[in-house]
């Protein structure tokens, strides 16, 4: 399944930037790799619609934004994927430290570009100097040098490649790689339905999603949500080929389709794991020792599910990944086959 088709696809994907709130130049190269495969193309406010000749047969849907930096000020850059919530976030959640704090140490030393939003063009490169917490914004500032004349609104990408590092892909894989692999979907034949979401990271994707569900949604909209799931490392991670979940934070799944997923892997022989399921025996040993449990997370689909009234239900299928939210997120080559394979599975191909 791992052919030479798909790794150019998402080679080239990788290196073309998709920061969290300005995604609109990476819709225009899924576009055109979408509609060299045959799929019709319609895009939509945050999110880019393929159809094949039986749009409603399935499903899929993967966000397309990765993380990264915008300017918001002279020689000033914050966290994208916390400008982008906290500037329409109605409820003024604000990130808590503990997850600000684990950002900033990520990302020292790490090569970025500045691009303009809707032509992707070339605005410059630098490097992350520094990151700290500002506590008068209750956010994330970066230093960059080499950044000193892009003006504030500028989204700054980190400089990403692929690279195959024995067993395992590595790269910002969440979440290019399951877009990747919807495209390579159509050239293999698929007839159904691809959603590619924007803003995920920032907790706004199943808004778009939920409003093309209103506008065009049919009676059954089942419909797979793919993605990454992080574990702490290898050894964890390789546990299992793939992901499986009965609920998040947010919702319950529907039990059919995660039935469907887990009768396929039986089936096939691929190993699984429910992710909800980990994260609660994890929980019980972290709450045995006196610390706070942590939470189920909070998907796309979930937030799908709770906010629809029963228009749109599903499940999800995720690849298990290491070193999230960085440049060196890691799956597995036997991972990324069996995920191709269940794809595959599920719209009949």
């Amino acid at each position: 399944m791992l052919n030479e088709e798909f790794i150019d696809l998402l080679k080239g994907l990788i290196r073309a930037p998709s920061v969290v709130g300005a995604e609109h130049s990476f819709f225009r190269v899924l576009q055109r790799e979408l509609e060299e495969r045959g799929a019709k193309v319609t895009w939509y406010e945050g999110v880019l619609v393929a159809q094949g000749s039986d749009p409603f047969s399935t499903m899929f849907s993967a966000h397309i934004d990765r993380h990264g930096l915008v300017c918001t000020g002279p020689n000033e850059f914050q966290y994208a994927a916390f400008v982008s919530a906290n500037r329409t976030d109605l409820l003024n959640n604000s990130v808590s430290e503990q997850l600000m704090t684990k950002v900033t140490e990520r990302f020292n030393q790490e090569r970025v570009y500045a691009y303009e939003t809707w032509s992707g063009g070339y605005r410059g490169k630098g490097v992350i100097r520094n990151g700290y917490i500002c506590e008068f914004r209750n956010n994330l500032i970066f230093e960059v040098d080499g950044l000193e004349g892009v003006v504030a609104g500028t989204p700054v990408a980190f400089e990403d490649t692929l690279s195959k590092n024995g067993d395992r892909l590595e790269g910002q894989l969440d979440n290019v790689l399951c877009a990747a692999a919807l495209v390579h979907m159509f050239s293999l034949g698929f007839k159904g339905t691809a959603f590619f979401t924007a803003q995920e990271e920032a907790g706004k994707s199943w808004r778009y999603l939920l409003e093309w569900f209103r506008r065009f949604g049919g009676t059954t909209n089942r419909l797979f949500v793919v993605d990454t799931s992080p574990f702490p490392d290898i050894e964890s991670a390789n546990e299992q080929l793939l992901v499986l979940r009965e609920k998040d934070a947010n919702a319950s799944f529907n039990p059919e389709s995660t039935a469907l997923l887990e009768k396929l892997c039986q089936d096939i022989g691929f190993s699984y794991l429910f992710k909800n399921r980990y994260v609660e025996a994890e929980n019980e040993k972290l709450v045995a020792s006196g610390q706070s449990p942590n939470s189920l997370g909070s998907t796309e689909l979930g937030r799908i599910i709770a906010a629809s009234n029963g228009l749109v239900d599903g499940t999800t299928l995720q690849i298990p990944t290491t070193g999230y939210h960085t440049m060196h997120e890691s799956a597995s080559i036997a991972s990324i086959n069996a995920f191709l394979t269940m794809l595959t599975a599920i719209a009949n191909l």
